[in-house]
């Protein structure tokens, strides 16, 4: 008893350090949330897009990371831009920190030529980050010889509760809805959030880099103008925060109204997860589901990870003039 006790208390000291830099969520459908992934796919729809996506990452873990996110995006054709919003809740650690953001976010399409369009997107956000301090357990707290938990620590942070805003930015490159390239920097203020008074914690910009290619089965050759055509859109995507590095390579298969998908992640220090996907479009609607099989030293006793995801295009206004801003043939999930 005494040793598990203090093997926790050690481990809380880690987590909760005087000097600690935070990491983003890692979500597996990057497309079923793309203001998240890239600033630059805000409004890349023909109309509205209303997403809502939830994951729990290590179930076995009692609420290891549970994370929460809402956007809304609209084109605005008649300037070629599109404007949205978004809200993201991230616990970790059963409630014991969570991080809550707020997001606005705006993109401009650029026609380049007959096959090129380029988008460029900025994001500005309001973090606020809470601790309950109640909840943690110091090992100045440990009695050696009962093996409890007693009294109040002296490391307890002085802060609970941190407010920051950040800004982010991406652009995306599309020739002729075959091949798209995208790249996004966020935290570019990399605001500070620690919880000591004479701590650091700063954010670490996170980079971005995206790309896909779009092969037509059905008719032979690169990119679909159809739903009904058979789809292939292998993928990678490699993100970057401070010393974190991770790699996703895997592929989409799409033929109306299903979607499935395969991928891969590693972390470069060691393999992570494999991850699949299926999803399904009802009317305006896209619903996703996806399993993370952990295949890191965590093995299945992490519980791996499960992503659900559902969106909701649609149109405020019917006009049969109504311009279209030409949207990129990315991924749905």
């Amino acid at each position: 008893m005494t040793f598990k006790s203090l093997v926790s208390a050690l481990v809380l000291l880690w987590i909760v350090p005087l000097n600690m830099k935070g990491q983003d969520p890692a979500l597996s459908q990057f497309y079923a949330n793309p203001l998240y992934l890239n600033p630059a796919l805000t409004g890349n729809t023909e109309c509205a897009r209303f997403n809502l996506n939830y994951r729990n990452q290590w179930p076995s873990i009692s609420k290891a990371y549970v994370t929460y996110s809402a956007s809304y995006d609209q084109n605005i054709p008649e300037i070629n831009s599109g404007f949205g919003f978004m809200f993201m809740n991230d616990v970790q650690g059963n409630g014991i920190y969570s991080r809550s953001t707020i997001g606005a976010y705006y993109a401009y399409n650029l026609k380049i030529s007959e096959d090129w369009v380029m988008s460029f997107g900025v994001k500005g956000a309001y973090y606020q980050e809470a601790l309950s301090g109640e909840m943690l357990q110091f090992a100045d707290q440990l009695n050696l010889t009962t093996g409890e938990f007693e009294n109040t620590s002296t490391d307890l942070p002085e802060k609970s509760n941190i407010n920051a805003v950040d800004f982010g930015t991406g652009v995306l490159f599309d020739y002729g809805n075959k091949v798209y390239v995208g790249f996004s920097a966020d935290h570019l203020t990399e605001p500070d959030l620690s919880f000591y008074n004479a701590g650091t914690a700063k954010l670490p910009m996170k980079m971005t880099f995206h790309s896909g290619v779009t092969i037509n089965l059905s008719q032979g050759g690169l990119g679909s103008d159809s739903h009904e055509d058979l789809v292939i859109q292998p993928n990678i995507l490699y993100q970057q925060q401070t010393a974190y590095k991770q790699l996703n390579a895997g592929f989409y298969m799409s033929k109306f109204p299903f979607i499935f998908g395969g991928w891969f992640r590693n972390n470069f220090t060691n393999s992570d997860a494999v991850m699949i996907l299926a999803g399904i479009t009802y009317n305006n609607f896209k619903f996703g589901y996806n399993y993370d099989f952990t295949v890191s030293k965590l093995g299945g006793s992490s519980g791996g990870a499960h992503e659900i995801s559902t969106s909701w295009d649609f149109c405020i206004t019917k006009d049969a003039k109504r311009r279209k801003i030409r949207t990129i043939k990315s991924p749905m999930f």
